[in-house]
C-alpha cells in the first residue's frame, strides 16, 4: 500500500462568536491583560489583539474629553460587515461584452444562459475574451443585474406536476414500444424518429406533425389542415419524395403514440421498409425527445392559440430557429450540424 506524504495542514481555526467577543468586553474590564484574555479563551493573543483594535471606538465624556474602550456590539458589527465582503467579486465590468450578449440572445432569440455560453465556449470568436459561467450568470439574472428576468427564461416558471392516468382501456395502436430493440434506446446509431401533433385549441382546426430525430435533435415541423391518418400520410409521402432512395436509411424506425391520426401510420411505413413502435399509452415519457423539442416549439405557439393564425412562414422560422440551436448534449453544436454530418455518410 502507497502511503501519501501530505504536508498541507488542515485548517482548524474558527472565527470569535458573539459569546466570545462578550468575554473580551468582560475581561477587559476587569484590566486582564490580552495574553490572560487569550489563555481563558484558548486563541491566540493576536486574534485578541486584532479583535480589541476592531471593536475600539473613540467615546466623548461628560466633561468633553474622549477616551477608547472597546465594545463587543460594534466588534461584531464591523465583523459582519467585512464578511458581506469576503467571496467572488462580480465580473460585471470585466464582461459586460459577454453580458450583453447573453441578453441579446436570450430575449430576442430566446436562448437560454446555458446555451449561450456553452456555444461560446466553442466559438473562437469568444476564446480570449472574458465570460461568466452558467451558474453565475443564472445568480446575475436572480440579483436583478442584468435586464433578463426570470420571467424570460422559457422553462424557470412553468414546471407542472405529471398527472396519473388509468391506461388499461387504451388501445395501442401497432407493435409496442416493448419490442423496440435496446439499442435504439442509446442514441448510437442515427435514423430512429419519434412523431407527435402540436394543436391549438384542441377542436376542428390545423395541427402540426412533428418529426425528431433521437441522436442528432433534428427537427421537422409539417403544416396539416385537419388532424387525421389521411394527413399524415400526406406528410410521409413528401418526406419519401424529398429523400428519394436514401429515405429508408434516414427513417429506420418511428416511434409514436396511440393518437388517432397515427392509426395508419405502421402501414404506411412498412410499405418502405420501415418499423413503427407505438409508446404505452400516457407514456409521453418513453417519446421523451420529441416531447421535449414540443415544449420548446410552445415557445412561439403557446397552448390554446389558434393554428388557423399560423403562416408556413412561421412554422418555417420556429424549425429553422430549433435546427440552429446549439444543444448541451450534442457538445453545444446545434441538430443542423448533426443531422448534415450523419447525411453525409449515407450513400
Amino acid at each position: 500500500m502507497v502511503q501519501r506524504n501530505n504536508t498541507t495542514k488542515e485548517r482548524t481555526f474558527k472565527h470569535l462568536s458573539v459569546y466570545e467577543r462578550g468575554m473580551i468586553g468582560a475581561l477587559q474590564k476587569e484590566g486582564r491583560s490580552i495574553n490572560y484574555i487569550a489563555k481563558v479563551l484558548g486563541r491566540a493573543p493576536s486574534t485578541i489583539s486584532r479583535e480589541i483594535r476592531r471593536g475600539t471606538t473613540t467615546q466623548l465624556r461628560s466633561d468633553l474629553t474622549t477616551y477608547k474602550t472597546y465594545f463587543p456590539e460594534t466588534g461584531q458589527a464591523v465583523y459582519e460587515k467585512n464578511r458581506k465582503n469576503c467571496g467572488c467579486k462580480y465580473k460585471l465590468a470585466e464582461a459586460e461584452e459577454f453580458i450583453t450578449y447573453a441578453e441579446e440572445k436570450i430575449l430576442s432569440e430566446k436562448w437560454s444562459p446555458d446555451a449561450v455560453i456553452g456555444s461560446c465556449k466553442i466559438d473562437p470568436a469568444w476564446s480570449n475574451k472574458v465570460m461568466v459561467c452558467t451558474k453565475t450568470l443564472y445568480n446575475y439574472i436572480d440579483q436583478g443585474l442584468m435586464r433578463v428576468r426570470n420571467i424570460d427564461l422559457q422553462l424557470k416558471t412553468c414546471r407542472r406536476i405529471r398527472k396519473q392516468h388509468n391506461n388499461r382501456n387504451k388501445r395501442v395502436l401497432g407493435t409496442s414500444i416493448e419490442q423496440r430493440p435496446e439499442y435504439i434506446e442509446h442514441r448510437k446509431e442515427f435514423g430512429h424518429w419519434e412523431i407527435d401533433t402540436v394543436v391549438g385549441k384542441r377542436s376542428n382546426e390545423p395541427v402540426i406533425l412533428t418529426l425528431t430525430e433521437r441522436k442528432t435533435r433534428q427537427e421537422l415541423l409539417f403544416y396539416m389542415k385537419e388532424k387525421s391518418s389521411a394527413a399524415v400520410s400526406e406528410c410521409i409521402d413528401y418526406l419519401k419524395e424529398e429523400y428519394g432512395d436514401r429515405f429508408a436509411k434516414i427513417f429506420k424506425t418511428v416511434t409514436s403514440d396511440n393518437g388517432s391520426e397515427f392509426s395508419d401510420l405502421s402501414e404506411k411505413l412498412k410499405g418502405y421498409g420501415i418499423k413503427t413502435y407505438f409508446a404505452h399509452p400516457y407514456s409521453s415519457w418513453e417519446r421523451g425527445t420529441n416531447e421535449r423539442n414540443n415544449g420548446i416549439i410552445r415557445r412561439f405557439i403557446p397552448k390554446g392559440k389558434s393554428l388557423k393564425d399560423i403562416s408556413l412562414a412561421i412554422i418555417q422560422r420556429v424549425q429553422d430557429w430549433m435546427n440552429h440551436y446549439p444543444r448541451k448534449i450534442l457538445g453545444y453544436r446545434t441538430p443542423q450540424y448533426c443531422f448534415l454530418k450523419e447525411l453525409s455518410l449515407i450513400a
